[in-house]
């Protein structure tokens, strides 16, 4: 099978680093996470994956393949949560990349949105095969055409993994309060991390894998305070990497433990979730 190409310093760039983060967490931490996907993934890609092969068993790569991993169970929690009381509502993953979260939540009668730039889209296409009840949508999120597709009647969870860090405040402002009006009773759910987070983020994770020309813009130091944009919005937040799950294994250092500690409290790393309220 052809093997699809990925070029260097391109924004498909970025959808290798967590990527390979969920592939080496799967390796390496099999007892807490299991991602099926990127194996297989990682193997149809067209990349030069020499230089973070060389770096996977280092303490800090090893770490940031915790992030990716805990990141997507933090949010496969929250989909779950939601389809216990919505179980044919929409999951809408927003600027999805290779992320096949939809799938992993698939309940069986729920539907499945992915939505992202043309280019990552027509990658996706090539790669990853859709369910009966899965749309791919190819689009800017800032041009809201893309909510004209999204069927919210039965609930409608929507997320965004490692995305709105490429926002600037305003435009992550703007998006939640059209989705609050559009899907009352739905609910947003992103990460974010602090001023101090995202600097360390852009300036050592990216820029170590080569990839340039990136810029992060939205953070968030007090998630209760600062996503506060409207009383027809919920808001609840909790820890990134120890919010929801432990981390306890025998293969986890004592050292991943505390630098996750270390990113929850001081890098203010958090999950938000965003409850819009049914106006009806």
């Amino acid at each position: 099978m052809e093997k699809v190409k990925i070029e260097k310093n391109t924004v498909q760039e970025t959808l290798i680093v967590p990527l390979y983060g969920r592939k080496m967490c799967s390796e390496k931490f099999p007892e807490i996470y299991t991602d099926i996907f990127a194996e297989k993934l990682c193997d149809r890609l067209d990349y030069d994956f020499s230089e973070l092969e060389k770096k996977k068993n280092s303490f800090l790569y090893e770490f940031g393949s915790l992030e990716a991993a805990m990141r997507q169970l933090d949010i496969m929690w929250e989909i779950k949560e939601y389809l216990k009381k919505y179980p044919k509502a929409t999951i809408v993953n927003l600027g999805c990349g290779l992320d096949e979260t939809g799938k992993a939540c698939d309940n069986g009668v729920c539907h499945i949105v992915n939505v992202d730039f043309p280019d990552v889209i027509e990658i996706r296409n090539q790669l990853i095969l859709k369910c009966e009840r899965e749309i791919n949508i190819a689009c800017d999120l800032k041009d809201y055409s893309w909510m004209d597709k999204v069927d919210g009647t039965n609930g409608v969870i929507l997320f965004a993994a490692g995305v709105f860090h490429y926002f600037k405040r305003d435009e992550v402002k703007k998006l939640a309060l059209e989705l609050s009006k559009r899907y009352s009773g739905g609910c947003l759910v992103f990460d974010s991390v602090g001023k101090f987070g995202l600097k360390l983020m852009m300036s050592k994770v990216l820029k170590n894998m080569g990839i340039r020309d990136i810029e992060g813009l939205f953070y968030i130091n007090d998630p209760i305070q600062e996503l506060n944009w409207s009383e027809n919005i919920k808001v609840t937040s909790n820890g990134y990497m120890l919010g929801y799950y432990d981390m306890k294994s025998p293969n986890i250092r004592f050292s991943h433990r505390l630098l996750a500690r270390i990113c929850d409290n001081i890098m203010k790393m958090s999950i938000n979730r965003m409850d819009f309220k049914n106006l009806e």
